[in-house]
């Protein structure tokens, strides 16, 4: 006859599997490596040195948010 089975912990372990396919389908479709998001951050960074350079009278604004 076999084991019985809980079924409310067989549903979680069916909607967790779905759910955790969902995740990684949008991952893949609208996430960023962490090359491309090191990247990013580099040219921001960049463009408030580039910016802050070109102050005409010596001061320079607080710079980029550091909420990253």
């Amino acid at each position: 006859m076999g084991d019985p089975i809980n079924l409310r912990a067989a549903r979680k372990l069916r909607d967790r599997a779905k759910d955790r396919a969902q995740a990684d389908a949008n991952a893949a479709k609208f996430g960023q490596t962490k090359i491309e998001r090191m990247a990013q951050v580099a040219r921001v960074e960049k463009a408030w040195r580039d910016l802050d350079g070109h102050a005409r009278d010596g001061t320079s604004d607080p710079g980029p948010p550091e909420d990253r």
